[in-house]
């Protein structure tokens, strides 16, 4: 992680859960950090926790909803402005809302459709145009997928947000063959992980939280730092090796 010293990654969704062990873990390293999120003030917490416990790097807050292109094009600008570009984009953020494939309503397909894959998309494009006209060679992007983009488990509630994460899994191997057909050496990763301990059930399942608290308490589930001990690991890699896809489940986990 030498080589990443200094320099800045944008990490979506930052403000707890996956995003926020990510973007900790960065900047323990020395990176600088662009942590966003529709709401700050935790990142603003883990801010002031990173720089109180002397980490080489800083996490700088911003407050960006994914779901607005222009809010995005408007972050981008100023990190542009304030710290010259983007080296590495974490696409972290993404949500799920219970609609069924039969009866769910079209607001909670489109808000996933929204943040899962438009602002993965539109993120990207713009970390790439970012790198394109610094002349940054090495840079990466990383797309935190979701085993639910390899698998359809038998639940309804998840079948729509399932196929948003197939489209990520499609956007990053087509990304990698655009960089290819670029004859850059920009890389593309995405990470796949199973059950994680975080919020993301209580949000699922917003109407039943004892159900979701059941999700996290059946099996020993993943946590924040497994994935992002993967996503130092994807980035510590020599430069000649591109790790296309990391699945990775907690040991109790069946499907």
């Amino acid at each position: 992680m030498e080589r990443w010293k200094g320099r800045v990654a944008l990490v979506t969704g930052a403000s707890a859960g996956i995003g926020a062990a990510v973007a900790r873990a960065l900047v323990q390293h020395g990176m600088k950090v662009v942590g966003c999120a529709r709401s700050v003030d935790k990142i603003e917490k883990l801010a002031a926790e990173c720089q109180s416990a002397g980490y080489a790097g800083t996490l700088i807050p911003y407050k960006c909803d994914l779901s607005n292109e222009e809010e995005i094009l408007s972050m981008f600008s100023a990190i542009k402005t304030l710290h010259q570009g983007v080296d590495v984009c974490i696409n972290n953020a993404g949500l799920a809302r219970p609609e069924p494939l039969l009866t769910g309503k079209t607001e909670g397909w489109r808000t996933m459709i929204d943040v899962n894959v438009l602002a993965v998309s539109i993120c990207t494009r713009e970390a790439y145009q970012s790198m394109k006209e610094r002349n940054i060679d090495d840079g990466h992007i990383i797309n935190i997928n979701s085993m639910s983009g390899h698998r359809v488990i038998p639940s309804s509630v998840s079948h729509f947000y399932s196929a948003t994460k197939y489209a990520v899994t499609a956007m990053t191997e087509g990304l990698r063959q655009e960089l290819r057909e670029e004859n850059c050496h920009i890389r593309a990763t995405s990470i796949s992980p199973g059950l994680v301990e975080t919020g993301f059930a209580f949000k699922l399942h917003d109407n039943d939280p004892e159900k979701a608290a059941a999700t996290y308490e059946s099996i020993k589930c993943l946590k924040g730092e497994d994935i992002a001990s993967s996503v130092v690991y994807v980035l510590s890699a020599p430069p000649h090796v591109q790790i296309g896809d990391i699945q990775m489940r907690p040991t109790e986990q069946l499907l």
